[in-house]
């Protein structure tokens, strides 16, 4: 059998390495954390200046539906009724010769 009373003049090795251990990781998980941090913090600036963007972007947008020159309603109608004209087979084929009927 083994026996454990040679392992009691290691003892304070044992625990000086363990101790060692513990605080490179605690170390460790600091410099993790830190990193971690400081990566957040660049990515919330970088979404700040986006928002910041978007929101100057939707100003411009809120200024041109408010003017009181821009009609909105009539310009899509507008565009409605070049879609309908496009779309239908209207109008004179432009391979035609004046005078010539289409078959």
């Amino acid at each position: 059998m083994f026996d454990w009373a040679y392992l009691i003049p290691l003892a304070p090795f044992i625990i000086g390495g363990l101790a060692i251990w513990t605080r490179h990781q605690h170390k460790m998980a600091e410099m993790q954390l830190n990193a971690t941090a400081e990566s957040t913090a660049e990515k919330a600036a970088q979404y700040a200046s986006r928002v910041g963007d978007l929101e100057d972007r939707v100003r411009v947008l809120e200024r041109i539906v408010t003017d009181s020159g821009y009609n909105v309603a009539t310009q899509i109608e507008a565009l409605r009724d070049q879609r309908t004209v496009e779309g239908s087979d209207s109008g004179t084929p432009l391979n035609i010769k004046q005078g010539e009927t289409a078959q």
